[in-house]
């Protein structure tokens, strides 16, 4: 089992092997938010690598006032926003249709029959704009509640509430308009 606090405290005194733990541990999280935000697999790559090195260097800083895992998603986040405010150039609504997002399903049979409707729903989720698609990902897809997605993205609560709700309304919209119920 995890034991977060034995882990930093290795870490913070010395014991820098002990940081690939927090990797394996944190590594789907950082990915999936980077999946969903970035278009680029070099990019995702780069920056996913950037989330690692600066959560090593700030690891002395972390207050615990939050879990490991919402910091870690907070950088994250932080360090991709920044990126995409470099890569302006780059639009979100061009992104690459080969990009696939990963969802959990509850049984193999089940994410075998619904992997066409997963695929388009990736494809909707792709299509919303960048704040909805966080939150929307943070909360649906990452399994955050509320308050871990504010942290994170330092929306007010009644903002992510608001974005949540936009979201599904332009989804459910999107998919009755293409004929699912």
């Amino acid at each position: 089992m995890f034991d977060e606090e034995k882990v930093i405290s290795d870490i913070l005194k010395g014991n820098l092997n002990t940081f690939q733990i927090v990797v394996k541990q944190y590594q789907n999280l950082v990915y999936s938010i980077l999946n969903r935000m970035l278009t680029n697999d070099e990019d995702i790559e780069d920056v996913g690598q950037e989330v690692f090195i600066k959560v090593f260097e700030n690891l002395k800083s972390f207050k615990k006032e939050s879990k490991l895992s919402t910091w870690i998603a907070r950088i994250t986040y932080n360090i991709a926003i920044n990126y995409l405010k470099k890569e302006v150039k780059k639009k979100y609504d061009n992104l690459d249709d080969s990009i696939d997002f990963q969802f959990t399903s509850e049984t193999p049979e089940s994410k075998l029959i619904g992997k066409e409707f997963e695929v388009y729903l990736n494809k909707l989720i792709r299509e919303l704009p960048l704040q909805y698609r966080t939150v929307i990902t943070l909360y649906h897809l990452d399994e955050l509640n509320i308050q871990e997605v504010q942290k994170i993205t330092k929306f007010p609560e009644g903002t992510i509430k608001v974005y949540l709700l936009r979201a599904r309304k332009l989804l459910k919209e999107k998919l009755q308009k293409d004929g699912y119920p």
